[in-house]
């Protein structure tokens, strides 16, 4: 019989497996769509600016979430774990359950992207949000739910192979552009092509229509943090947070701008998803579609792994903390957290049938998944600005205390930013996930006995319900469209 000690240690995970975790989490389906993406918006000039704010508003937060493992090493499941910390239990459970409900969305947009995908060899998967695309994806859901039950431990271990594996073909597809490189197209994109004006008001509105997309690729960067009652140390939290943040705003900025550097703008803004393959199928001809269309689906299928298990892992953790019903605690022998991942694949079935009335389902996934994040991201950001002005009287350096208080000032403007950048639509959007979901924390509160909400907690209710009216109001007059 296995003791508590030996199990215990068996389920621990080193620095490269959380590096992994992290990187596997946000390498999915955003950098295949990022040539397309970036065109549609803004030419090379405003993809830097874009990137160079993206990058250090998310840099920003990948030191946060450092320091909050440091600061803070009893807190379990990060972002969820912060918030409730530093603001309450219903903006913790609303940061819990906005992030895992993010989770969820984000997950449908990568079924969506590999059914279109496979749209290009059979037609009936469209663009991937086709009724036998749904169906099909349906099935892949309760497949991995199936798989991933099985045990943390052994899933994780998968989407470090996965990790591996799937940026094989990303690599090649830099070290290719970065070859067949045309100067004359790169500068001919450099202010997007066409008569218009590039005044800063101009850049700004380009700037701004890139933001979603690039929260949505760098979902993941809090990924080590979910896991850190899984750490061997608690160093290696922080440690695996920084180096995969780095590592994939290498790549992320590699794939755009050097695209830009082999195709007009123009034809860029025109590829069909994943527009990573048009771009390469224009270089070294159609096996680099094929070629690409492969990674993506090695890619996304791994992305989709490690996303399901963090967001069971949030609900499991705050059940277990009695902030979420008590069902939610329940695990099987493996240590799966069998009832958080049955509502988690439950969810992303919901969505997947939701696409079939959306006129663009990536991207109407890929933005809610971004907006959905927000709150979550802003709490923890609060968080650690509220702990580094309380903490002015520690005996640490002061040096220290007052790059920590700068670091967290600056993650709180980007994403207030970011909360801008997404719109009062997808603001209203997010409402209407949020104020069911309230159900879940008067249920937990009745099974404690206790008082639902506070008058503070009241009044943020009614904004968020209210929120939610006006949004179903707008899908309804068309106003808000999906």
């Amino acid at each position: 019989m296995t003791t508590t000690t030996e199990t215990t240690s068996t389920r621990k995970m080193s620095l490269p497996t959380l590096t992994a975790m992290v990187v596997g989490s946000m390498v999915g389906a955003g950098v295949f769509s990022l040539p397309r993406n970036f065109a549609q918006a803004t030419g090379v000039f405003g993809a830097i600016v874009a990137w160079a704010i993206a990058g250090t508003g998310m840099l920003m937060l990948a030191f946060v979430f450092q320091t909050l493992a440091v600061r803070r090493p009893k807190l379990d499941a990060g972002v969820y774990a912060y918030a409730k910390a530093g603001f309450g239990e219903f903006p913790g459970f609303l940061s819990a359950f906005g992030y895992w409900a993010s989770a969820c969305v984000g997950n449908v947009s990568y079924w969506v992207l590999i059914k279109s995908t496979l749209g290009l060899v059979f037609p009936a998967f469209g663009e991937g949000d086709t009724l036998l695309a749904v169906a099909v994806s349906i099935v892949a859901v309760w497949a991995f739910h199936l798989m991933i039950v099985r045990g943390v431990k052994e899933a994780a271990f998968i989407n470090q192979i996965v990790t591996v594996a799937k940026l094989v073909p990303i690599l090649m597809f830099i070290v290719i552009l970065a070859v067949s490189f045309e100067a004359g197209v790169f500068g001919d994109n450099f202010w997007g092509g066409g008569d218009r004006d590039y005044s800063a008001g101009d850049i700004f509105e380009q700037v701004r229509a890139t933001m979603l997309v690039t929260v949505f690729v760098f979902l993941g960067v809090e990924g080590a943090s979910v896991y850190s009652r899984y750490a061997r140390r608690r160093t290696d939290v922080g440690r695996a947070t920084v180096l995969g943040f780095l590592s994939v705003l290498a790549i992320f900025a590699s794939v755009t701008l050097l695209s830009y550097g082999v195709l007009p703008r123009a034809e860029l803004d025109g590829l069909r998803q994943p527009s990573m393959a048009g771009v390469l199928e224009s270089v070294v001809g159609g096996w680099g579609s094929t070629f690409i269309a492969i990674g993506l689906i090695i890619s996304v299928l791994g992305a989709y792994l490690a996303w399901t298990l963090m967001a069971a892992e949030v609900l499991y953790v705050a059940a277990r903390d009695d902030d979420m019903p008590a069902f939610l605690k329940r695990d099987n022998a493996h240590g799966s957290p069998t009832s958080a991942l049955v509502m988690t694949s439950a969810l992303i079935t919901a969505v997947l049938v939701v696409t079939l009335l959306s006129e663009d389902a990536f991207t109407f996934t890929l933005e809610l998944c971004s907006a959905l994040s927000l709150v979550p991201y802003l709490l923890a950001a609060g968080y650690a600005l509220k702990i580094a002005v309380a903490d002015r009287n520690d005996p640490s350096p002061p040096r220290r205390l007052g790059r920590e208080t700068v670091i967290a000032a600056v993650a709180v403007v980007y994403t207030l930013f970011l909360i801008f950048a997404a719109g009062l639509e997808y603001l209203l959007l997010s409402c209407i996930i949020y104020a069911p979901g309230a159900t879940l924390f008067v249920l937990t509160r009745r099974e404690q006995n206790k008082r639902p909400f506070s008058p503070p907690e009241l009044t943020l209710l009614v904004l968020i319900v209210a929120g939610a009216v006006l949004g179903l109001i707008g899908l309804i007059s068309g106003w808000i469209t999906i």
